[in-house]
């Protein structure tokens, strides 16, 4: 017998959020270890707002506002304005973010402005740091052997707004040879240029790549479980990755001053002063030795080791975190701007492998 095509609403329903999503769903296990982070950052969301007795409208919860931006990584949610509107029919989202089925949702530009204050105040950094803290008591890091590699990210600015930097307002329209509508053999540098939209931004290529405005992801990970332990965004320069990496890996010297260290990494890496900056902070430098028509500056003796070999197999791991958050993630082309705002959002994509351990 053929069921009837009608629809019935029930006036009540009886039903909570909680029993939407299935016990198996892996948003389960994540959302328990976000609460227990948010839990440690009480202190700091406290001092974030002001305090209650004077007044005001209530703000955007931290707590909801982060897990919201969480699920807009991991879900591939490619803008605010879509996020609030899967979030205003998706039960799951809601569950997630912490939101009742009557719960109004927040207006895209209102999240986008309470999102600047967790910038203010590197929420996504502490966040970050306290998931982390919660893969060392689960025994997921070994806080010895790291390997690093930078990445580049496409920022959402064109060519058309890379200007001279002494072009009037008044050049900025029109075709003008000051608007950027027109390089074509104009030479250019980011010495005499830069983007109006995305002054933080920089004009740069690698390898076979095309020159693109562009900002430069770093990652330091353990190779232990394949985890990332540090990330930065910088502009893109050819010192950044040796600058970025240094400034990791002595953080995580740091940590464990006591620790026989090593550090892996690709070609890119090899130089003199790299290595004897690393040699420095007693780090060992399982740094790939580049050949190719020079010298390389990884000692021979340490390049024969059998722990120089396993960290040339564990590096390429990294290459894994990256892929992701270039597909799933939101770092291939960033719809931010801002040297602030595009760090935030590559920090909060290298906290979401530690979910998946």
């Amino acid at each position: 017998m053929r069921g009837p095509d009608t629809f019935t609403e029930s006036l009540f329903s009886v039903k909570k959020l909680d029993d939407f999503v299935p016990a198996t769903h892996p948003l389960r296990a994540i959302r328990a270890m976000v609460n227990d982070a948010l839990s440690e950052l009480e202190d700091m969301f406290a001092d974030m707002y002001e305090d209650a007795a004077k007044g005001g409208r209530p703000s955007i919860a931290p707590q909801k506002l982060l897990r919201a931006m969480l699920l807009q990584v991991l879900y591939s949610v490619r803008s605010e304005r879509l996020l609030m509107e899967q979030v205003q029919y998706n039960l799951l989202f809601r569950w997630f973010i912490g939101l009742s089925m009557d719960d109004n949702v927040w207006v895209p530009t209102v999240f986008s402005k309470n999102r600047q204050r967790l910038i203010e105040h590197d929420a996504v950094v502490a966040f970050f740091n306290e998931v982390l803290a919660q893969a060392e008591r689960k025994n997921w890091l070994s806080k010895e052997h790291f390997s690093v590699d930078g990445t580049l990210i496409q920022a959402w600015a064109s060519h058309k707004s890379f200007v001279p930097k002494k072009a009037g307002d008044d050049d900025a329209g029109g075709g003008s040879s000051n608007d950027g509508s027109d390089f074509r053999g104009q030479p250019r540098s980011n010495d005499t240029h830069e983007s109006k939209t995305d002054p933080d931004s920089r004009l740069y290529r690698k390898g076979k790549t095309a020159s693109e405005m562009r900002f430069m992801g770093h990652t330091l990970m353990d190779n232990r479980h394949g985890l990332i332990v540090n990330a930065v965004v910088t502009q893109a320069d050819g010192y950044a990755e040796r600058a970025a990496a240094r400034a990791m890996i002595n953080d995580a010297r740091q940590v464990n001053p006591e620790a026989e260290i090593t550090l892996g990494a690709d070609k890119g890496y090899d130089a003199a002063q790299f290595i004897a900056e690393l040699q420095q902070l007693k780090v060992e430098p399982h740094v790939a030795q580049n050949k190719s028509g020079r010298r390389s500056a990884v000692p021979d003796e340490i390049a024969q080791t059998d722990g120089y070999a396993l960290s040339m197999q564990c590096r390429k791991r990294i290459e894994q975190a990256f892929g992701w958050a270039k597909t799933i993630g939101s770092i291939r082309q960033l719809m931010v701007r801002g040297l602030k705002k595009v760090d935030q959002l590559f920090v909060l994509n290298r906290a979401c492998p530690i979910f998946c351990v």
